[in-house]
């Protein structure tokens, strides 16, 4: 099994273990006092959707640059739904993985109260993806060729903005309803198109730019010519309520960031392309920091 995806799924299993439990007081009742930096409080919880590379990456990056400066910050991991939860009740302060217009808009209409600070990367978009040498180049070609990929489509988590775009665009639109449409985790659809493409078999999953698995898998996206899964999107950083008035200079920062695809996927290959699955991304991340200096530099200046 290839390196990446065992980090992957190392990653799966330390959240299994306890880390996608709620998060604790440390986030928004945590900052007791001013720091240095603009009157922002000195405690912070970050939230961390389990499965979402983008998202843990941008997360190290920027609590590598807070602790720096003076920051006690705390990475909390758990799926999307209950970190919008989160957030919305202040045991988050903030989320880097949001995705408007379509992935999480449900949530972002549920709790309403939580704050959009802006889009960091604008390239985002969700996909079903195939192996390169599938038999068919779209979706709407896919219920007639459903026996070369074994009947199934492997999708990630229930509760994921995709697989509810899945249920209730694609299955329909597409006429698909007699495949199985499984879900379960991020890291098993991984482990699936990692040995359907071992073993030479077709294979379809429900996938997202950006995401490293463009990069390590001989893989292409299918044509949505009925737009179910909707145009590119954009991934935002969202915050809790009281956030800006509690991390004024924080808050600045984040409206103002930026982390262009290349750069992201770059950051993504030194965390999940390793010999020796990581439990912590500190070191790699910090050496990928300090190879990308003048970038860093600028998410403060």
């Amino acid at each position: 099994m290839n390196k990446r995806l065992l980090a992957s799924l190392a990653i799966g299993a330390v959240a299994a273990l306890g880390l996608s439990a709620c998060a604790t007081d440390a986030g928004s009742n945590g900052g007791d006092g001013d720091g240095a930096n603009g009157g922002d409080k000195t405690s912070l919880t970050i939230g961390v959707f389990n499965g979402w590379p983008e998202g843990e990456a941008a997360s190290y990056l920027w609590k590598i640059i807070l602790e720096d400066k003076g920051y006690d910050v705390t990475l909390e991991y758990a799926d999307a739904g209950p970190v919008f939860a989160g957030l919305s009740t202040g045991d988050y302060d903030v989320a880097l993985d949001g995705w408007l217009p379509l992935t999480h808009a449900d949530y972002v209409k549920e709790y309403s109260d939580v704050v959009d600070l802006g889009a960091w990367n604008e390239d985002a978009v969700l996909t079903l993806a195939v192996n390169e040498d599938a038999p068919i180049t779209s979706i709407d070609e896919l219920a007639a060729n459903a026996d070369a990929f074994g009947n199934k489509i492997v999708g990630i988590e229930p509760g994921a903005g995709l697989t509810q775009a899945t249920q209730e665009q694609v299955i329909p639109t597409y006429g698909l309803e007699d495949m199985e449409f499984i879900t379960s985790s991020t890291p098993a659809m991984l482990a699936e198109l990692s040995a359907a493409i071992d073993a030479g078999e077709n294979v379809v999953v429900t996938l997202w730019r950006p995401h490293w698995a463009y990069d390590e898998f001989p893989i292409r996206d299918l044509e949505d010519p009925e737009g179910t899964l909707g145009a590119e999107e954009s991934i935002h950083t969202m915050a809790r309520p009281g956030f800006e008035d509690d991390y004024p200079q924080l808050t600045e920062w984040l409206k103002a960031f930026t982390l262009d695809s290349e750069l992201l996927y770059s950051l993504e290959n030194v965390m999940y392309n390793v010999d020796d699955v990581p439990r912590d991304f500190t070191d790699v991340v910090t050496q990928w920091m300090s190879e990308n200096q003048e970038y860093v530099d600028s998410l403060t200046s």
